[in-house]
């Protein structure tokens, strides 16, 4: 086990794309074990031929089409309507636009882009220093993968076995907790010092700026409803939801918004495909990276590590907490679910943890991990937007990464937070 996990570190320390990694560190071990190749092919095709895993390039397209479709504009403009005539609210709203955009997209990345591309000029313009802005913008994005739908969610259960709906009824309640944690602490760090005009407005004024913005945005806001209401109430699977959400996203856009030209849909269903299939390419050899670690007995092996240092679930649950955001901190959030997921679901069943639960804290923590340099995809959304440094980003980062941190032990230690809806 330990020869398989060495190669592969190396291979990504020598700089070899993940796929290629993934394919090659099992060789030595089926050769040595006198497996056929001919099993490489035959458990990559296996692994991919799964009709929950099409949700996966389904999300990404809708994702894609919203930010393109004028969806995230309208819904910019009902959280500004809402919440921004509070202290720092503008702030608030990046985080509250977040969470509205995350109940259709799916990608943490993608709320990032599409929230910081509009709203990180709009702060400026209203004076918040531009690293502040980067850190609300970054730190909310990662929303985006924890109030569903989550394609990472979609890739842990199609590992691991577990319900593609339980994991995203579990990550709704606590994607509100964080949300809500990190609109309090924009708006209280904006208003101690001193960021941003306060819109003042009377309470006609209010309520006809509210009553504007939510007509303009309405449609926007039905299609987490639909797609949501949709998978709750059984009308549909989570894999034909996106195919909902895609079509749903494909006529605002081209009909109703008209932000879309027909002439741009093949681009943007290019786009779109490029970026699933480096994904599904990824899956597919982790699965055969997946299938050596089962002949090596990996998971039976960690979980006699572990229960030799502890029997107790909780010092489990820290000791994972404390790997994932090591993790988290270099290595992509794809790649970290697809080759840890399989290794560490079994033993958290052995130590009596919650299936769903556990899918919960891994897919939080590796979440946390996209805003934590020095490979934080969403930190380079948000400084490429706002053109500064990571090194200036970081000040005003660190108060968001303490309240994600506490946001995740509560969610660790707290199961009944994500099994409430489950349950």
């Amino acid at each position: 086990m330990g020869g398989a996990l060495l190669l592969l570190a190396a291979l990504f320390l020598g700089g070899l794309p993940i796929a290629l990694a993934l394919g090659i560190a099992p060789l030595p071990t089926m050769i040595g074990l006198g497996i056929p190749l001919i099993a490489i092919p035959q458990v990559v095709f296996e692994s991919l031929d799964s009709f929950a895993l099409m949700a996966l390039p389904l999300y990404v397209l809708a994702g894609r089409l919203m930010q393109v479709g004028g969806i995230a504009k309208r819904l910019v403009g009902f959280a500004i309507a809402v919440v921004g005539v509070l202290p720092g609210g503008l702030a608030a709203a990046v985080v509250l636009t977040s969470m509205l955009f995350a109940t259709i997209s799916g990608s943490s990345a993608a709320t990032a882009a599409a929230i910081g591309g509009v709203l990180i000029p709009e702060m400026e313009r209203q004076c918040y220093p531009r690293p502040y802005s980067a850190a609300v913008v970054a730190s909310s994005g990662e929303l985006g993968v924890i109030i569903p739908p989550s394609v990472p969610m979609v890739i842990y259960a199609v590992l691991t076995g577990v319900s593609i709906t339980d994991l995203f009824i579990a990550g709704a309640l606590p994607g509100l907790m964080i949300g809500l944690s990190l609109m309090l602490t924009a708006s209280l760090m904006a208003m101690v010092a001193g960021h941003g005009e306060r819109m003042r407005v009377s309470l006609p004024e209010y309520a006809a700026n509210l009553f504007s913005a939510f007509r303009r945005a309405f449609l926007s806001l039905l299609m987490p409803v639909i797609i949501l209401g949709g998978i709750y109430g059984g009308l549909f699977t989570p894999t034909e939801a996106a195919v909902v959400a895609v079509a749903y996203a494909l006529v605002l856009g081209l009909f109703v918004y008209r932000e879309i030209r027909i002439t741009e849909v093949p681009r943007i269903f290019a786009d779109a495909a490029l970026t699933a299939s480096v994904v599904m390419i990824i899956v597919g050899f982790a699965a055969m990276f997946g299938y050596a670690l089962q002949l090596l007995q990996a998971p039976q092996k960690i979980a006699a590590m572990l229960s030799g240092v502890s029997s107790d679930p909780l010092v489990f649950l820290l000791l994972v907490n404390l790997f994932l955001l090591v993790v988290g901190m270099f290595m992509e959030t794809f790649a970290a679910i697809i080759i840890l997921a399989p290794i560490l679901a079994p033993v958290a069943m052995a130590f009596g943890i919650d299936p769903v639960h556990f899918g919960l804290i891994v897919i939080v923590n590796l979440a946390v991990g996209m805003v934590t340099p020095p490979v934080g995809v969403n930190l380079f959304v948000a400084c490429g937007i706002a053109r500064i440094s990571m090194e200036q980003l970081m000040r005003p980062l660190l108060v968001f990464l303490a309240v994600l941190l506490l946001n995740l032990m509560i969610i660790t230690y707290v199961p009944a937070l994500s099994l409430a809806l489950v349950r």
